[in-house]
């Protein structure tokens, strides 16, 4: 336990109360057309520090950054005002319905945890990078502290890349802007602000927007920059069989550890301390918050309930499983539906991954207490195991007397997209990419995480054509899983095989010598390494993706000592031919690991997709 931070023992259980789903941003306005219809909504939504009651009632109010704005109750719609709340308010969008949203950075003091300037990051104060021996923190390096670059990402939209919120795109309160800034209209919007644009056409599903600034991610999101934003269709069939209202609650889940003056803490000290002196490879904190209340409670009627549940933990996985080891179905993930309802009795859900699963309360006696527990390792999947008096418990949900939803019977196939069969592609495949994840050790442990052997800022390499299909190999030699997360577009698994990664591993990097930087051969590489067949290197049979996994993904566990294969269509989700935007224009899209901390430090690559030839 980190010296001055509050014994997480200590903290009582279940006194937090998760009465009702986060509240719904109201748009400033509404476009409609000539017959009455609604077109468009815009919002204006601004980036705020503040402090919240995260810890249960007696304990100090926390420090937090998040998002500001008019909102009304989820359940009852009555008007909240102007509020501010970490994570943020539930967007709920209509498909075909555009979203406007204007996101407003106003926090002008300093981060709220050290700045690590050793890291390719998004400085907006051009500071030089320091040499060694670095300044500890907290003396740190004032020019890093501030001004605080912000860009709001919308994950798992299919949206141009003008307004989805890459790396590159930041701004600050004064008005610095990255390379990659965009907005809809740059002769009117003030330059603490960037307009975004979200058409909602794919397929109805669980989004979520957060922090995405180069660099920073990890620190911003931990600090609170995080939110919902629910895509309902209002002509899908099925909507009308699941629970709704306060029988359907978004659950996120985020590790923290606290300090005993109620303020967050984050690592200040960093595992290879001359080489990146506050960076770590992964934050795992001992406290776990669910809709920014720690260890809550939550009433349950006698009834069926839907929850979405979101990881939104830096790196921190979940293995769900009940206390009376009750199964659930799971319907959906991150790109909607899935091809059908999976039964099972624990699911794994990793870094940016969204799951919606229909939990029955039904048979269970009035005052029954159940707990969701959670028993995934540190670093997964072979790390350190859960401690179940903390980070093994989630939410607990105590039964009333009162009747619920009565569960209704599902069609055995929920997504139109997938009733041909999983994968379902609609097309053949244009282009095999063999991908290979790498970590760069120094004596400590990790320095760095590559994608390919590359770092951010090389040459782009993945650069697929519009309206064509890819198949994505990715052979994962390292320790751990990582969720591999693309932007602008959904895929399917394919399949996972066990392999000889070291073997493969090693001949990759002697195949790829000559373009190392290093003495020793070793990544990171200059230019496009050549790729290798994981063919000859397989050890085990191939699995296809499961149950739970059959469905649109934008983000999928890639786990260690395996081969993924994922299909990725550059098209819309729903089997249109092409998207509505030119998803050619703008700086582009990127891919990269949803681990944060590694994300921050070189997991991550631009993705350009291009128009086809004519």
């Amino acid at each position: 336990m980190p010296p001055g931070t509050i014994d997480p023992t200590s903290i009582p259980k279940w006194v937090n109360q998760l009465d009702s789903p986060p509240p719904v941003w109201v748009p400033d306005s509404e476009t409609y057309d000539d017959e009455d219809n609604l077109v468009s909504q815009n919002y204006t939504i601004a980036m705020r520090s503040f402090e919240q009651q995260l810890l249960p009632t007696g304990y100090a109010t926390t420090p937090v950054w998040g998002y500001a704005g008019n909102a009304k109750d989820a359940l009852t719609g009555a008007n909240l005002g102007y509020i501010m709340n970490s994570p943020g308010a539930s967007f709920e969008a209509t498909r075909y319905v555009t979203n406007y949203v204007k996101w407003v950075n106003n926090i002008e003091g300093d981060h709220q945890f050290p700045v690590d300037p050793t890291l390719h990051w998004a400085n907006p104060n051009d500071m030089e990078m320091p040499e060694e021996p670095f300044e500890p923190y907290p003396e740190g390096y004032a020019e890093a502290q501030s001004n605080v670059p912000l860009v709001t990402h919308l994950h798992g939209g299919e949206v141009q890349s003008t307004s989805d919120g890459g790396p590159e795109g930041w701004w600050t309160a004064d008005g610095d802007h990255g390379d990659g800034y965009s907005t809809l209209d740059p002769e009117t919007t003030e330059d603490n602000a960037a307009v975004f644009e979200y058409p909602n056409e794919q397929l109805p599903t669980t989004l979520w927007y957060h922090d995405h600034a180069l660099g920073v991610t990890r620190t911003n999101v931990m600090s609170g920059l995080a939110g919902f934003y629910m895509l309902r269709d209002p002509v899908d069939p099925i909507a009308s069989l699941l629970p709704s209202g306060k029988y359907e609650m978004p659950l996120v889940f985020q590790d923290r550890t606290f300090n005993t003056d109620g303020s967050l803490w984050f690592d200040t000290v960093g595992l290879n301390v001359d080489v990146h002196p506050y960076w770590m490879p992964e934050f795992f904190g001992n406290t776990i918050m669910v809709n920014g209340k720690v260890w809550p409670n939550m009433d349950v009627d006698k009834g069926q309930y839907m929850f979405r549940l979101l990881d939104g933990s830096n790196a921190r996985f979940y293995t769900i499983t009940f206390s009376n080891g009750m199964p659930f179905k799971v319907i959906g993930t991150d790109g909607g539906y899935l091809r059908a309802p999976a039964t099972v009795t624990k699911l794994t859900i990793a870094p940016g991954e969204r799951y919606v699963v229909l939990v029955d309360f039904s048979s269970l006696a009035p005052g029954t207490k159940v707990v969701m527990l959670n028993n995934a390792r540190t670093p997964f999947p072979t790390g350190t195991p859960v401690f179940g008096g903390t980070v093994g418990q989630l939410v607990q949900f105590t039964v009333t007397g009162s009747p619920g939803f009565v569960p209704k019977v599902l069609p055995p196939i929920l997504n139109p997209t997938l009733a041909a069969g999983f994968p379902s592609i609609m097309g053949p495949v244009d282009k095999t990419r063999t991908l290979v994840l790498t970590e760069v050790m120094g004596p400590e442990g990790p320095l760095e995480i590559l994608l390919n052997g590359q770092k951010w800022h090389a040459d782009p390499s993945e650069i697929p054509t519009l309206g064509t299909v890819e198949k994505w190999i990715i052979v994962n030699p390292t320790a751990d899983t990582h969720p591999i997360h693309l932007h602008l577009t959904q895929f399917q698994l394919l399949s996972r095989q066990k392999m000889d990664t070291e073997t493969y591993n090693n001949d990759w990097m002697m195949l790829n010598a000559d373009l190392s930087m290093m003495e020793d051969g070793m990544p990171p590489f200059m230019g496009t390494p050549e790729e290798l067949s994981p063919t000859a290197y397989l050890t085990g049979n191939a699995k296809s993706a499961p149950s739970w996994e059959r469905g649109w993904k934008d983000t999928i566990q890639m786990n260690p000592g395996e081969v993924t294969i994922i299909l990725v269509r550059f098209a819309p989700n729903d089997g249109s031919p092409e998207y509505s935007f030119d998803a050619s224009v703008g700086p582009g899209y990127v891919w990269h690991c949803h681990i944060l901390d590694h994300e921050d430090n070189e997991m991550m690559r631009p993705m350009y997709v291009v128009k086809p030839e004519t």
